[in-house]
């Protein structure tokens, strides 16, 4: 199954499938038609963007990313692990990606089934499983009633009823926290 998915997702295509965190709706991140297909599945607010999943930090690099020597040593600490970060993406190109906000979220997850696949894959994006507004799928059946035929494969057997990634910014040598999750961070801990 596993091939068939990287194939799939390798030629364009979507679906749903567990991530570190909660079932996402996944899809290339370097395929503007695929992104596109999933802010349509999603009935996404255009201008909110899409954390990006990467199998390691080397693929900041294909976006453009230079990561200072602060952030470097952030993104040892969290990564590989639930929390996306906001990172400076400043490349028109990406504007499908961005939105206009010249900054984009990755995540280098733990699980090493899933880094496996973006080995393969490539970066993806990965919005949790459900339109806009409902609740996460928790499980194959929930999604497949999002979702139905309009997605090109479903994986998982679990329920998984995780929290979404923690979220933050690193701007000017601090670290600012947009969203709760997954991961508690101490940002008294955290010092440049």
């Amino acid at each position: 199954m596993e091939s068939e998915i990287v194939k799939i997702l390798k030629n364009g295509g979507v679906g749903i499938m567990p991530t570190d965190t909660i079932y996402g709706l996944v899809g290339s991140a370097t395929s503007r038609k695929t992104v596109f297909r999933i802010y349509k599945l999603r009935k996404r607010n255009p201008q909110k963007p899409f954390i990006v999943l990467i199998s390691s930090l080397k693929d900041l690099k294909l976006f453009g990313i230079k990561v200072d020597e602060f952030s470097r040593k952030l993104l040892s600490r969290f990564w590989p692990g639930a929390v996306s970060v906001i990172l400076p993406c400043v490349r028109k190109k990406f504007f499908y990606l961005h939105r206009g906000k010249k900054t984009l979220a990755f995540r280098l997850p733990e699980n090493r089934i899933l880094r496996n696949l973006l080995k393969q894959t490539g970066p993806l994006i990965a919005p949790s499983a459900n339109p806009e507004g409902l609740g996460p799928a928790q499980n194959i059946e929930r999604a497949k009633k999002y979702f139905g035929d309009g997605v090109d494969f479903y994986a998982g057997t679990k329920e998984l009823k995780g929290l979404p990634s923690t979220l933050i910014e690193i701007k000017n040598g601090k670290v600012i926290i947009i969203r709760k999750g997954e991961v508690k961070i101490d940002i008294k801990k955290i010092v440049k």
